[in-house]
């Protein structure tokens, strides 16, 4: 797993970086677990534009994963490790004892032909799914339910990660992938490692084609609008366009939008650093 720079032969391939995809061992998906995906292009159905920029791409198949590693006490092996389009991560195929297939996201660090198993006695090993009462303190994990039961919703994109603090009483201390501290429930389950693909955010795509494939069009910068079009637009010659600000006007750099008093407050012990 690392990235593969370009000869500048082009102007697009002078700044290219992406990932040499060594750790991929198939690029045929297992059939029984892709499901059709469809895209909007921005439009509703009335076929007007809602969301800009949206449009395009390449067509693709998604992959259904399995968030909630509910096969409690079977063994499985990694049969491969696959690319997918849908996210930054790679994904894992696990044939199980039984002969059910399935995908998961794929730690850093799994390997073809290893064994994986989740539930209550599972040993603290990479890909193994336990609950938060039954990992060691100090142990990076990532998948990380948020109620017991709901499936994966935490650290799930490309390098992210948390660790497991402390615990007490009915509550497990994590430190999340943005800094913050948070109780969670320690009948939640999580997964052992950090997720793979951690050198994601080190790709360059190198054109704005690129850009086109994954369905992104071109931005607009906003001081580059009329006054009429967007709060940022307008002014003689070059205009800075004051304080940063969506187009309804809501200001994008430091305005809290969580609401104060949301039930979950009680579970932050440290709030994410700026």
């Amino acid at each position: 797993m690392g990235l593969k720079k370009f000869r500048p032969l082009t102007p697009s391939l002078r700044y290219k970086v992406i990932s040499d995809f060594s750790e991929i061992t198939t690029d045929k998906p297992e059939k029984s677990l892709i499901a059709p995906s469809k895209n909007s292009g921005g439009r509703n159905n009335k076929g007007k534009m809602t969301m800009r920029y949206i449009g395009g791409g390449h067509k693709k198949a998604y992959r259904l994963i399995d968030f909630k590693r509910e096969k409690d006490g079977i063994e499985a092996t990694v049969k491969s490790v696959e690319y997918d389009p849908n996210r930054t991560a790679r994904i894992a195929l696990l044939v199980y004892k039984d002969g059910e297939k399935r995908y998961i996201i794929a730690p850093n660090g799994l390997k073809v032909g290893q064994k994986v198993t989740s539930g209550k006695g599972a040993a603290p090993e990479i890909g193994n799914t336990l609950f938060l009462s039954e990992i060691p303190l100090g142990t990076v994990i990532h998948n990380i339910e948020l109620r017991p039961g709901q499936g994966a919703v935490m650290a799930r994109s490309a390098g992210s990660y948390a660790q497991l603090s402390a615990r007490e009483g009915k509550y497990a201390t994590l430190k999340m992938p943005s800094g913050e501290t948070r109780l969670i429930l320690i009948t939640c389950k999580a997964t052992i490692g950090s997720v793979s693909n951690a050198d994601h955010n080190l790709e360059v795509h190198g054109k704005a084609g690129r850009k086109r494939w994954l369905g992104v069009r071109p931005r607009t910068r906003a001081v580059a609008m009329n006054p009429v079009d967007h709060p940022m637009g307008g002014g003689e010659g070059r205009a800075s366009g004051g304080h940063p600000r969506s187009r309804k006007g809501v200001f994008s750099k430091g305005l809290k939008t969580r609401y104060p008093k949301k039930s979950s407050n009680k579970h932050i012990v440290e709030r994410r650093k700026k």
